[in-house]
């Protein structure tokens, strides 16, 4: 027997080969076990009352129901759940949503093999990790939901005449939100305004 307690593992994920990379780094640790796998937000809740696993490790990006739905899901019947996102994709509007659904901390898919062993310790023993790249945009000012409206429109190559059109505003109405989404997103012009939108996982093409 060890005599450290050891940490029970479930990976969410719809690639197999990345759930396949995960089970060889945990495979090799004496205080980790992999318990359980699922390819679905539906599977992991499933999977979660099944096993009750230590620490679930849940990708955003799937079929059926997404990360984000799924640890909703599965914190609204077990609160202590601890979950770690792991993401392609650094945008932090994700990240806030995670946070907000309960998340604990974020690994990105690309430093896996860096940074995951050391994160699923961490967030067993009660902690947050929140990559520095990730956390350097949270906590700006939020776009309002017609500013959002306004940045999508920009976004598919509409002129302002176009905009306030379409949303039935004046034209100055919409020159006033594009300064402010300038203004929030620390944008030079609309075009550098549209590029953080998309990098940040603000807006989606």
């Amino acid at each position: 027997m060890s005599d450290f307690p050891v940490i029970r593992i479930m990976t969410v994920d719809d690639h197999p080969l990345l759930r396949k990379g995960i089970a060889g780094l945990v495979g090799l640790e004496p205080d980790m076990e992999l318990i359980a796998e699922a390819c679905t937000g539906a599977e992991a809740i499933e999977q979660y009352r099944q096993q009750r696993p230590d620490v679930t490790l849940m990708d955003l990006q799937m079929p059926d129901m997404g990360g984000i739905e799924a640890i909703i899901a599965i914190r609204s019947e077990f609160p202590e759940a601890i979950i770690v996102v792991l993401t392609t994709y650094a945008g932090d509007v994700q990240m806030v949503r995670a946070l907000k659904a309960g998340a604990r901390a974020f690994v990105l898919k690309a430093k896996m093999n860096r940074e995951l062993l050391e994160t699923i310790r961490s967030v067993h023993a009660g902690h947050k990790r929140i990559p520095p790249e990730m956390a350097e945009h949270a906590g700006e000012s939020d776009l309002s939901a017609r500013e959002l409206d306004v940045l999508r429109l920009v976004a598919q190559g509409n002129p302002n005449k176009e905009i306030a059109a379409r949303l039935s505003v004046g034209e100055e109405t919409v020159k006033s939100h594009v300064a402010n989404i300038l203004a929030k997103l620390r944008a030079k012009d609309r075009t550098h305004a549209v590029t953080i939108g998309l990098k940040r996982g603000i807006i989606e093409l």
